[in-house]
Parts: structure tokens; C-alpha cells; sequence
């Protein structure tokens, strides 16, 4: 049996809850949520994590495989601290690690996945890089689009999706979790033909 590491980027606390910047914790939530999986706090390692296990016949994974879902406890910018952490705990390689996070490169609910890769100007990926001294691992970017105006990127990021949206955000947030699945069973190409807009 393997083990997947699966990880939503965001920023820890009620008041980032809403923000774009925290949809690879939404995304992560649907995940639990579709698995009854329960969140904990593992000692020493910052991070929510739930563990449930893959029950889909995908390409190459077979059903039994562990899928273990987290959530930073740090703020963005130091996520590889739990991101090494835990890969190093569960005996992870980091072609075996997901990273979920918002991208502004990409119109609200677009999906791009993809292995590898700088990490774009974001400091969520710059530390899991870092930390996990390589940048070969999924990512699962979900655009939240560009501000408009004068707005600076990072007000825009830590700015709350409008209460109008909330219900594309939902939609949008299903599909993202659909993508998820779908690339620890069935592989990266099966899920970019699916999935990449």
C-alpha cells in the first residue's frame, strides 16, 4: 500500500476563511467531507490532517491505497514546514504530493494540473519547494482571476470571493475535488484531458 499526500494551501484562521486565497482548504474540506474523514492536529507537525483511503480502481493505484489530506497550520508563506514534516512521516516522495492553491493567472474556476514547475510568484509553493528540495510534485491550480483596477495581487488574494459568487464557488469547488480524485486514480493525463481549461 502507497500513501498520497494531498495538500490545501491557505491561511489558518476565521478571518482568511472566505478568501481566495483559501480555496485549496476548501477544496480539501470537500475531500473529507466525500470521504467522512475527520481532521486532527499530529503533534510537532502544523498541520490538520484526515487520512481516509482511495476506493476507486484508478490507472496504476490500487483500491486500499492511503489518501492523507491536509491543511498548513502555519500561514502561507511557511507551508512546506508541515508539507516536509509530513512527507517525511508518512514516507512520501514528492511525485506522491498534491498541492491545491489558488492561482491568479487564471480566470475564476479555470483548472490546470500539472507535475512540476517553478512556483509562479507564490509563496505557498515557494516554501513547499523549499522543503521538500524539489518542485516534481501535482499541483491543482484554481484560478481566482486578476484584480481589477488599482488593486495589489496580494489584497486581492486575501480578499473574500463576493457573497454573489458563492454559489459558482460551491459548483466550482465540487469540480476542483472531482479533479482531485480523479488524478490520484486515474493519472495526470487522463485528469488534464478532463479537466484543464
Amino acid at each position: 500500500m502507497s500513501t498520497w499526500l494531498l495538500v490545501g494551501l491557505g491561511n489558518p484562521g476565521p478571518e482568511y476563511e472566505r478568501t481566495r486565497h483559501n480555496v485549496g482548504f476548501m477544496i480539501v474540506d470537500e475531500l473529507a467531507r466525500r470521504a467522512r474523514a475527520s481532521f486532527s492536529a499530529p503533534r510537532g507537525m502544523r498541520a490538520a490532517v484526515a487520512e481516509t483511503i482511495i476506493s476507486a480502481t484508478g490507472l496504476g493505484v490500487p483500491p486500499g491505497d492511503k489518501l492523507v489530506l491536509v491543511k498548513p497550520r502555519t500561514f502561507m508563506n511557511e507551508s512546506g514546514q508541515s508539507v516536509g514534516k509530513l512527507a517525511s512521516f508518512f514516507k512520501v516522495s514528492a511525485d506522491r504530493v498534491v498541492i491545491v492553491h489558488d492561482e491568479i493567472d487564471l480566470e475564476f474556476g479555470q483548472l490546470r494540473i500539472k507535475f512540476g514547475g517553478g512556483d509562479g510568484g507564490h509563496n505557498g509553493l515557494k516554501s513547499v519547494r523549499a522543503h521538500l528540495h524539489t518542485g516534481d510534485f501535482y499541483r491543482v491550480r484554481f484560478g481566482v482571476g486578476r484584480p481589477t483596477g488599482r488593486h495589489a495581487a496580494a489584497d486581492h488574494v486575501l480578499g473574500a470571493f463576493p457573497t454573489a459568487m458563492r454559489e459558482d464557488l460551491a459548483v466550482e469547488v465540487q469540480r476542483a475535488a472531482d479533479a482531485c480524485e480523479m488524478l490520484v486514480t486515474q493519472g495526470l493525463t487522463a485528469t488534464q484531458n478532463k479537466f484543464n481549461s
